[in-house]
């Protein structure tokens, strides 16, 4: 599966969004990949999992013990990819603005961990999510998405497995181009929600 297949799958699912979107990290742009809609039916969230887990098995020496993701945008591919895998995940979820480990959810030392995301752009949520696995002692061996909107610059720390990149365009909210000034900004995403 290519990006194009990829998008396409987004597509089918009416997840491919275009307008004026305040992304996660902030930054501004005329495309938004509603990864909820996609998420929202099992058969084509397996699909791109199984496609991704194919990836990581090519791609990994050394398979992880466990899948970790961020709440809230992770947990459906974490829990998807655990099962294509063959493993339990587990998520992080913000407490007082920090990622950690709740629920009575807990790794072990040295445990093999894959942290899964579902859309990665500047790389963020996840090198959190990667600051507070290392910080129980285990160990991060990848990282992996479903979709990379940084085109493969986002620097999260370890080894980044996507199914799909492409870079979309993105703006800082003071360098718009006059069509997205034009219009509305929503913020479809989590990310700041109380």
């Amino acid at each position: 599966m290519n990006t194009d297949d990829v998008l396409d799958v987004f597509k089918q699912a009416g997840a491919l969004l275009e307008g004026h979107f305040i992304l996660s990290s902030g930054r501004r742009s005329p495309v938004f990949l509603q990864k909820a809609f996609v998420f929202k039916n099992p058969v084509l969230t397996a699909q791109l999992c199984a496609a991704l887990a194919d990836k990581i098995k090519d791609t990994l020496d050394v398979m992880p013990d466990i899948i970790v993701a961020p709440a809230m945008g992770g947990v459906i591919p974490g829990y998807e990819m655990a099962r294509q895998l063959g493993m339990e995940s587990i998520f992080v979820e913000r407490e007082d603005g920090e990622f950690t480990l709740r629920r009575g959810f807990t790794l072990e030392i040295g445990q093999k961990v894959l942290m899964m995301e579902d859309i990665i752009s500047t790389g963020l949520s996840s090198r959190e999510c990667i600051t507070a696995i290392n910080a129980t002692g285990a160990k991060v061996i990848a990282g992996a998405c479903l979709f990379d909107r940084s085109g493969g610059k986002a620097d999260i720390g370890v080894p980044l497995i996507s199914l799909a990149s492409r870079v979309f365009p993105s703006y800082d909210k003071d360098e718009l181009p006059p069509n997205l000034v034009a219009m509305p900004a929503i913020k479809p995403g989590s990310r700041g929600l109380k």
